[in-house]
């Protein structure tokens, strides 16, 4: 959890790189070293059948040559007045998030940090494929960049899925704490918690005309209540800072991020395949989309990535 190896993946389309920033920023307070890693890729050149196979790499090594110029001379730029080294890598692949994993896999890095793109004309954050295949696949947690500042004493929300017996769940709510708390120590920020719990389901009062579902409700907020006082006992969270709301994730989360002004909000994702793993994705999406802090996204303790080097 002590972050010492960042990987800061860069956005090949700007001269503005948040994640670079981002990760400096930690690197600064941690005393970590820092990867801005670019990956690129041109389909053209893999296509052209009237070059030979050595025109075609000489042609691969002009573009990474000038994209390295590039990225050296905006860090010598923006970075020349830290005492942190930024080591640049640049890789030709098709597929980013396969690149970034493997360098992980590859040099041992422990977290990824990445910049998310503004829309345009609206105020939304566009997701790319990248951004959700790391967050599902990464072995190491992947913080997403928005244009929220770290200010010193600020908040930070753990969002915890508290009332359920799962040991999956269980752990990954600790995970999130801890994660949550290590950064609130850098940042000298206040953790706080955050829990939705869902209503009474429409078809048990549909089919069951005698079911109370106020008495449901307040019996389920008061088992989310109780279930969340201890485990904020357990890290010692003080219950003023502890949240529990009915509603979706989606809606409890960013309402509590924005009341609070969050700089971050930690949350997990179980990283599964297929449809658990869609689910988990669009519930991540909707949470993410709504905030203007960054997130960081961890996986369950036993997490294997499905990507091997």
């Amino acid at each position: 959890m002590n972050y010492q190896k960042i990987l800061a993946v860069i956005d090949p389309e700007t001269d503005q790189q948040k994640s670079l920033s981002r990760a400096v920023e930690i690197a600064h307070i941690n005393r970590a070293n820092v990867t801005a890693m670019l990956t690129i890729y041109d389909f053209s050149y893999e296509m052209t059948s009237m070059l030979t196979t050595d025109e075609r790499e000489n042609m691969r090594n002009a573009v990474i040559e000038d994209k390295t110029d590039w990225l050296v001379n905006l860090i010598e730029k923006e970075f020349s007045n830290i005492s942190i080294t930024i080591d640049v890598k640049i890789v030709w692949h098709n597929r980013p998030y396969e690149s970034i994993i493997y360098e992980v896999l590859d040099q041992g890095f422990d977290l990824i940090v990445k910049g998310t793109k503004q829309h345009d004309n609206l105020k939304s954050i566009i997701f790319t494929p990248t951004d959700w295949h790391l967050m599902r696949k990464a072995p190491v947690p992947v913080l997403l960049v928005k244009e929220h500042a770290w200010p010193r004493n600020g908040e930070i929300i753990a969002a915890i899925n508290v009332g359920v017996d799962i040991e999956e769940h269980l752990s990954l709510n600790h995970l999130i704490t801890k994660q949550a708390l290590h950064f609130a120590h850098l940042l000298t920020s206040n953790v706080h918690l955050v829990n939705s719990y869902p209503g009474t389901p429409a078809n048990i009062v549909i089919e069951i005309p005698e079911f109370n579902p106020a008495a449901y409700d307040q019996a389920s907020k008061l088992h989310h209540q109780n279930t969340m006082m201890e485990h904020a006992k357990l890290h010692k969270i003080n219950t003023e800072n502890c949240h529990v709301d009915i509603g979706l994730p989606e809606d409890v989360i960013p309402k509590y991020a924005e009341q609070l002004d969050a700089e971050l909000v930690v949350l997990g994702t179980i990283g599964r395949s297929g449809i658990s793993a869609a689910l988990i994705g669009n519930t991540a999406e909707h949470v993410i989309d709504k905030l203007n802090c960054d997130v960081l996204a961890i996986k369950p303790e036993g997490f294997e990535c499905p990507i091997k080097l």
